[in-house]
């Protein structure tokens, strides 16, 4: 079955970085879009970044262009977020999902993903 598990959330400054991994099993990597959402406290699920199959496409939230990156590797079944700069407002669980159609456009709609990690915790306090 279809799974993606999230690592690599932790504590940590405001200024400091993490990288984010989802690792996906049950399904061809390749012919999937991968997003990663986040929901802070009280606040409604949010687009933050995804990346085409192919990889030769992102997207990002204006609120974390220039600081985060989002890149996969395949052979791995494995996408990442690299996050920089990291302010107290991106203190958040954070969650990867896959399209639920194959070969899709970059897309921060989260009614087009159908299938969820468990999320990672990110905290970023002083």
């Amino acid at each position: 079955q279809v799974q993606l598990v999230e690592s690599g959330g932790a504590l940590v400054q405001p200024g400091g970085s993490l990288r984010l991994s989802c690792a996906a099993s049950g399904f061809t990597l390749d012919y999937y879009t991968i997003g990663w959402f986040r929901q802070a406290p009280g606040k409604e699920r949010e687009g933050v970044s995804c990346i085409s199959y192919s990889g030769g496409s992102t997207l990002y939230a204006d609120s974390v262009k220039g600081r985060f990156t989002i890149s996969r590797d395949n052979a791995k079944n494995t996408v990442y977020l690299q996050m920089n700069s990291l302010k107290p407002e991106d203190t958040a669980v954070y969650y990867c999902a896959r399209t639920s159609r194959s070969y899709y456009y970059t897309t921060l709609d989260r009614t087009k993903y159908g299938y969820w990690g468990q999320g990672t915790q990110v905290t970023v306090s002083s």
